[in-house]
């Protein structure tokens, strides 16, 4: 189990930076949310989950952190403003350059 949820970390990082590093702002989005749920699952892993234990409420030896729980939380709801802002900020810069090109101007190819 450790080791498929090692690699859908690794898939939803890798997926990510592959898509900030594109040239459009959508990608660039798309690839900013991968990687913030792939760090938000890595936070959450590090929790180490407990089935059926109770958070921390008297001195019993297994229990469920809550801090990683909520800093999942709080990094999802921080993740869902960024990414309005930007899709906001993309938007603008849409209607101002009339493209969606990170820089505003559209990368010309040697070949045409």
């Amino acid at each position: 189990m450790e080791i498929l949820l090692a690699l859908i970390i690794a898939v939803l990082t890798a997926a990510g930076i592959f898509l900030i590093l594109r040239a459009r702002t959508y990608p660039v989005v798309l690839g900013l949310t991968l990687l913030a749920y792939g760090v938000n699952i890595f936070l959450f892993a590090m929790g180490r989950l407990h089935i059926d234990k109770a958070a921390i409420l008297n001195n019993n030896a297994e229990y469920t952190d809550p801090l990683p729980q909520a800093l999942v939380l709080t990094a999802i709801v921080i993740g869902f403003a960024m990414t309005a802002f930007v899709i906001a900020l993309s938007l603008k810069a849409y209607s101002k350059f009339g493209n969606d090109h990170i820089n505003g101007t559209p990368v010309k190819r040697k070949d045409k």
